[in-house]
């Protein structure tokens, strides 16, 4: 049911914790399967994300796509950051079942989240982000039908 990479991201999460001190930290759910992810970002003055780390109260699929995240994330510009989507965290860790895209799409909106919480911190603008919302089921709600 699960690919190599999403059984080893979930048995062994990379980037685990807080960062204290963070430049950006994003909160999302989705209300309807109770999964919460929490992003840290530690982005220097060239807007580089120097480091990550997450939390993420869920399934195992969560914890896989939040540790992908981070990965993906982590050395990128506040850019770059902004074009990984849902479907690049599910294709880096091989695919993902349909019913747990999900959690895929939590991780693209705590990216988002944290970067929003870095730009308003930092009275910037982000080309392409808007503010994130904090429950994705009815996004998710919207594309089952």
């Amino acid at each position: 049911m699960y690919s190599e990479k999403v059984m080893d991201h979930f048995q062994n999460p990379r980037n685990v914790g807080e960062l204290e001190n963070a430049s950006g930290m994003g909160t999302v759910g989705n209300a309807k399967c109770g999964d919460i992810m929490r992003m840290y970002l530690d982005i220097d003055e060239n807007q580089v994300i120097r480091d990550v780390r997450f939390k993420t109260f869920g399934c195992g699929a969560a914890v896989a796509t939040s540790s992908m995240a981070t990965e993906m994330v982590k050395g990128k510009t506040v850019q770059e950051a902004m074009q990984i989507t849902n479907q690049a965290v599910a294709e880096a860790l091989d695919g993902l079942p349909p019913v747990k895209m999900h959690c895929s799409l939590l991780a693209e909106e705590a990216i988002h989240a944290a970067l929003w919480d870095y730009a308003t911190k930092n009275h910037i603008t982000i080309e392409g982000l808007t503010k994130p919302r904090t429950d994705i089921s009815e996004e998710e709600e919207e594309e089952e039908y």
